[in-house]
């Protein structure tokens, strides 16, 4: 039989009794805390007008907008008949089930809000937060996997894997070809534009990179794998992530040429 065998990793970190630390929770957790560090050592760098107090009251929010995003967005896109049959499942996050999109929108909100606040750029923070939201990006991804859940499609290749809860048929790693794409590989763009002051200078070009990127990458990757099986493919064979990262790569692209524009008029 092809591909590998899943490696046996319990999605259960820790299990201290009444309280269990996943793999999972843990992804989003340390993808926060790694932007919350990365953005601090942004605002020093550049010697920008955010106080340790803005940022930390910005990363609350945007913690809380995640989370209310994600799951809301899961809820009544990906699974609302079973939510309405069993509405305290709500509740249970830790059972899974978060929308990117979801904690995106919820980001936005967020990011708004602080801006509103805080009386910065809404786009200069948003560019901020592009920057490391990757790393989370990553994190999730390979929680995913090691969840052995959101696998692709059966394959006859080298690097196929046998999921236990896909039959043991080789698979699509779909989860890692995501971790890669939108994990390390933006990462890198991002880092790389980031360097240049033009880029810097440009306030939502770097979001609209991110939201294209991640966007035409969801999009790819959805041809790989399997649709969640409570929706299936919406028409053809689009998926429910395909069909919301329209929206996004829309936006991204505007974006970017809003942000090259404005430069221009202010020249």
């Amino acid at each position: 039989m092809s591909g590998f065998a899943y490696p046996d990793i319990s999605p259960v970190l820790f299990d201290f009794g009444m309280f269990e630390l996943r793999w999972y929770s843990l992804a989003y957790l340390a993808g926060i805390v790694a932007a919350w560090i990365l953005i601090g050592r942004n605002i020093k760098k550049y010697a920008l007008p955010i106080s340790r107090k803005q940022l930390d009251d910005m990363m609350f929010n945007i913690t809380l907008g995640i989370i209310l995003g994600g799951r809301i967005f899961y809820v009544l896109f990906y699974n609302l008949e079973m939510f309405l049959a069993h509405p305290f499942e709500i509740f249970a996050l830790w059972h899974g089930g978060m929308s990117f999109h979801g904690g995106l929108f919820g980001v936005i909100v967020a990011l708004f809000y602080s801006a509103k606040k805080m009386g910065y750029p809404f786009l200069g923070l948003s560019d901020m937060a592009a920057l490391y939201t990757p790393i989370g990006l990553f994190l999730g991804r390979c929680a995913n996997f090691i969840n052995d859940e959101l696998w692709g499609k059966p394959a006859n290749l080298p690097w196929a894997v046998r999921f236990p809860s896909g039959g043991y048929i080789p698979r699509h790693p779909s989860q890692l070809y995501e971790a890669m794409l939108e994990g390390v590989v933006l990462f890198c763009l991002l880092q790389i534009l980031w360097r240049f002051e033009w880029v810097r200078s440009k306030k939502g070009f770097v979001s609209g990179v991110f939201l294209s990127f991640y966007a035409l990458a969801r999009i790819f990757v959805e041809m790989f794998r399997m649709p969640d099986v409570q929706i299936g493919y919406l028409f053809a064979a689009v998926t429910m992530g395909q069909m919301l990262s329209v929206p996004l790569l829309i936006v991204g692209v505007w974006l970017m040429i809003y942000a090259t524009r404005q430069k221009s008029a202010a020249k």
